[in-house]
Order: C-alpha cells, then sequence, then structure tokens
C-alpha cells in the first residue's frame, strides 16, 4: 500500500431489480449478495469492500427503494436512510429500459431528497444490453443530466463484460484521501453465518412462488466448523401461515427435502467444505409486523 490512499463509504440505491446486488457481484467477482428475478431480494444492508494498492471502496448494498406495507419494509428503508447519511458517495441504480420515470411518486420524492443533500451523486443506467438500438441511449441520459441531480451518468451492464469499470474509476474520482478502513484481504465486514442464511433464502425465492418467499425468514441455530469431517448447519425458516408452513415442507416432505439438497449444494460451494444442513420450518405469526422479532432478527 502507498503512503498516498484514497478511501470512502459509497451507497449502492436504486429501484428493486434495477442490478445493484449484480454489479456489486461482478465487482468484487464474488457471490456476495444473493440475486433474483423478484423484488425485495435484498433487506438489509450488506457490504462489500473492494481494495486495490491506492484505494478502497467501502460499498453499502441497499434494499430497493419501496412503499412500507410491513414493518419490515420500514426497517428495510431505515437502511437506505443511513446509507444515505453514512456515504460519501452515492450511486443510484435505474433499470434504462424503465428510465421513463413520469409519474412515478416514488422515485420523484426520492430525487427531491437527493437534491438536498450535498455529496457526489453517481446515476448508472443499467442493463443498456437489452435496447434495441445504442442510439436510445442518449435522450435518456440528456432527461435525466436535466434535473441537475447527479454530477455524473453511466451507461452500463452489469451482467457482461467489465462495464462496471467506468463506474469504479469515476467513484474513484471523488474518493477522499484516507487510510484504509478495512484490511485489505477482507471483502466484506459480515460473518459466515449471514451468507448462509442468505443462501437459504435465495433457494426459497427460486423455489416458490406467489407469497411464500416474501413472508419467510431464515435464522442459523448452528453453525460449527470441523476440522474433520462435515460442518454442521441448523436453521429455521420462519413462516407467518400455517398454510405456508405445509408448501414449503410438500407432501411426505418432499419439498423441504429438495430446498435442502440444493441449499446444501450451495451453501458447500461457497464455504469450500462439506456441510450437514438440517433444515426446520416454524410458524412465526405476523413476524413482518412485530417489531421486537424483527430486532431478534437483526433489523
Amino acid at each position: 500500500m502507498t503512503e498516498e490512499t484514497r478511501a470512502g463509504f459509497v451507497a449502492i440505491l436504486g429501484m428493486p431489480n434495477a442490478g445493484k446486488s449484480t454489479f456489486l457481484n461482478k465487482v468484487l467477482d464474488s457471490k456476495l449478495a444473493i440475486v433474483t428475478p423478484k423484488p425485495q431480494t435484498t433487506r438489509k444492508r450488506l457490504t462489500g469492500i473492494y481494495s486495490t494498492d491506492n484505494y478502497q471502496i467501502v460499498f453499502f448494498d441497499n434494499p430497493g427503494l419501496l412503499e412500507p406495507k410491513y414493518e419490515l419494509h420500514h426497517s428495510m428503508k431505515r437502511y437506505i436512510e443511513e446509507s444515505l447519511q453514512d456515504s460519501d458517495i452515492i450511486t443510484f441504480f435505474i433499470d434504462i429500459t424503465k428510465a421513463d420515470i413520469k409519474g412515478n411518486e416514488l422515485i420523484s420524492s426520492f430525487f427531491e431528497s437527493l437534491k438536498q443533500i450535498e455529496r457526489t451523486k453517481i446515476l448508472v443506467l443499467n442493463k443498456i444490453d437489452l435496447l434495441s438500438s445504442p442510439k436510445n441511449i442518449l435522450p435518456i441520459i440528456e432527461k435525466f443530466s436535466n434535473m441537475k441531480i447527479f454530477d455524473e451518468i453511466i451507461p452500463i451492464s452489469a451482467v457482461k463484460g467489465n462495464s462496471f469499470t467506468e463506474v469504479i474509476n469515476t467513484i474513484v474520482k471523488y474518493l477522499p484521501e484516507s487510510p484504509f478502513y478495512y484490511d485489505p484481504e477482507n471483502i466484506s465486514d459480515l460473518n459466515e453465518r449471514f451468507f448462509v442464511s442468505e443462501i437459504i433464502r435465495e433457494i426459497i425465492f427460486f423455489s416458490y412462488h406467489d407469497e411464500i418467499p416474501f413472508s419467510t425468514e431464515v435464522v442459523i441455530n448452528e453453525f460449527k466448523e470441523r476440522k474433520r469431517g462435515k460442518w454442521f448447519i441448523s436453521a429455521d425458516i420462519l413462516v407467518e401461515k400455517n398454510s405456508h408452513k405445509g408448501i414449503i415442507i410438500g407432501e411426505n416432505g418432499k419439498k423441504l427435502k429438495l430446498l435442502g439438497e440444493n441449499a446444501r449444494i450451495a451453501i458447500e460451494k461457497h464455504l469450500g467444505t462439506s456441510v450437514f444442513l438440517e433444515l426446520f420450518v416454524k410458524l412465526k405469526e405476523n413476524w413482518r409486523n412485530d417489531p421486537h422479532t424483527l430486532k431478534t432478527l437483526g433489523y
């Protein structure tokens, strides 16, 4: 590490499914954040650390903007508010195929609040690979430029190539001179229990439909590392309704068994070791609206 280093905190914000978590995973070259086609996949603020010899960017990946319907949603919204306060630089992601935000009161209100924040703001127009023609990008950039909110506007495709490099280079321009905040070898400050619970939750999102993914939460009860033999992990899947419990377990436990097999494979890939995974489905009525339960769950 050279004597002159830059380091800072960067908020990743945007609408649901705008590619925020995909971008972070690409930058870190690691499956740090779970990604699914469903909205509200990200529930908590996730810290991702990107370091080189000369600079360190501490990303805060946040839930997408939403109108709160549950106490859980209010907690998710608070992560966004905290990231706005804690960050040196703010990035806002928009799916460029949904860039017509006219009449979208949620974004309009958020943009008004951004105007009051005196910090570097970068708009990232993601998914340009889905546009029918590159020429369509220019009027979209012009529209957002005329809003006089963002210091930089960058079109990218988070799922293709190294288009995130321009975003990184732009962020570095605005990073304050500072020593590093974390060991450069680290890519997050979160522990493995958190990532294992997220992996199980991701499998739930892909395995079930309707309300099930949104009304479930995963709690790791035991996480035992072993020098010899398989690591032992025990987790509870919390549901709000008895009917949901039956859906997750399935006839003769077949669905839960398949969920456990898929989760175990993904966890072993993440940890790089064999694991024995034990899953239980437990009823916790109305957990999304219970402040005490949310607090115990880390929200």
